[in-house]
């Protein structure tokens, strides 16, 4: 069954850089994701899919099979934006190929793996080894700002709950067990306007917030000193409403990023955030961020997600141990963790056995002149077809 496995490997080399760079070449922004959309559905149905549909979020659903376990390969069609063209080696949606590499904006987050999953599902089904199985593959949208709502809605309008979910976000090819929390925060210092000339008779709520801001720092600091695996606090934003430029202002605000690891819970950082403020006049919140899909759908997205870490001797780990050895001929030397977020925080809530593995490095994702070798590419399609086999 390899000989026949390999054959269709080789005979779809070629087909799908040619899908990669055609994807890499559409740009596909959050929110404005439908020609990508277009063009993965489109592939689904020349691949042979049983199914392939645009949900009402703008979410491309694939199907392959119809058995009673079921596997779901996810990956994100919305990219960053580009910045200056003109800092890029390559024009960032031209899809120049140099040295083996790949280069353009979503070569690496996350279109090569999308590509791969898109045309692993066609080799399992061509392959016979969706017997007794039912393979979705998505193309999900506006993750970089809502990670994991767009596949929540997905599985609300299509009534899916897979056995097993495949994040295919960018791991240089490593099995990734897991990803740190996130918990996005505004606080919000409350203070008393007064004229400019008079600031004795106000409160400056920027003052108010200066110690928070100091407090802020302190605790990274905490954070980043507790080892090899820790968690951050990052203030990303902030603001400030005064009645003019001739007064004292009334409200300042911040935005703050904190990335945990397994052990720590909402709970603690809701502590966390009341230690913030301790003594202030100040009060925080979620920062619940509103989109707009492509379609027009409302995405309502509470960023307070808990670390997870899925077990090495768990049977989806491995099978993709045993995939990996399919494809590369050695069983993995290591698994990897990613310190950011992405779409399994809705699974991982659900209680659906979810693990990661990608093409790409993803230290270059968001990066001028992000790039991906085109060989990891072709040796992710390889692995997810052998994963879909021993599922």
């Amino acid at each position: 069954m390899h000989k026949e496995a390999n054959a269709i490997f080789k005979d779809n080399e070629e087909a799908l850089l040619a899908f990669v760079r055609e994807l890499v070449r559409t740009p596909s922004f959050s929110d404005h994701e439908e020609a990508v959309a277009a063009l993965v559905k489109k592939k689904m149905e020349e691949l042979g899919y049983d199914e392939a549909v645009i949900d009402e979020t703008g979410n491309v659903v694939g199907r392959i099979g119809n058995g009673p376990r079921t596997v779901l390969f996810d990956s994100h069609m919305d990219t960053v934006e580009a910045g200056d063209e003109r800092e890029w080696r390559f024009p960032p949606f031209a899809a120049e190929i140099s040295d083996g590499r790949l280069y353009g904006r979503g070569s690496v987050d996350m279109k090569s793996a999308l590509a791969a999953s898109v045309y692993a599902g066609a080799a399992a089904g061509r392959l016979g080894w969706d017997a007794g199985k039912t393979i979705y593959v998505t193309g999900t949208v506006c993750e970089e700002y809502c990670d994991g709502e767009s596949l929540k809605a997905l599985f609300g309008s299509r009534a899916i709950k897979p056995d097993c979910v495949v994040i295919c976000e960018p791991s240089d090819n490593t099995i990734t067990l897991g990803h740190k929390g996130k918990a996005q925060v505004r606080i919000t210092t409350h203070g008393v306007s007064a004229h400019g000339s008079a600031p004795e008779k106000g409160i400056n709520a920027v003052y108010e917030m200066a110690e928070i801001i100091r407090r802020v720092e302190r605790k990274n600091q905490d954070l980043m000193s507790a080892g090899d695996l820790h968690g951050t606090l990052a203030l990303s934003d902030i603001s400030c409403v005064s009645a003019s430029l001739n007064a004292v202002p009334a409200s300042c605000s911040i935005y703050l990023d904190r990335r945990t690891i397994p052990g720590e819970t909402e709970q603690d950082i809701r502590r966390e955030m009341d230690a913030l403020i301790d003594g202030k006049r100040a009060s925080w919140e979620v920062g619940v961020l509103r989109r707009r899909s492509w379609t027009g759908r409302e995405l309502v997205y509470t960023p307070m997600h808990e670390a997870w870490r899925t077990d090495p001797n768990h049977a989806l780990t491995k099978a993709l141990e045993a995939a990996y050895e399919k494809t590369f001929g050695d069983a993995p030397r290591r698994y990897d963790f990613w310190d950011f977020s992405t779409n399994a925080v809705t699974p991982v809530k659900m209680g659906i056995p979810t693990i990661g593995f990608g093409p790409g490095e993803y230290k270059l994702a968001h990066m001028v002149d992000e790039n991906c070798e085109i060989s990891k590419i072709q040796d992710a399609f390889r692995f997810y077809t052998f994963l879909i086999d021993g599922l």
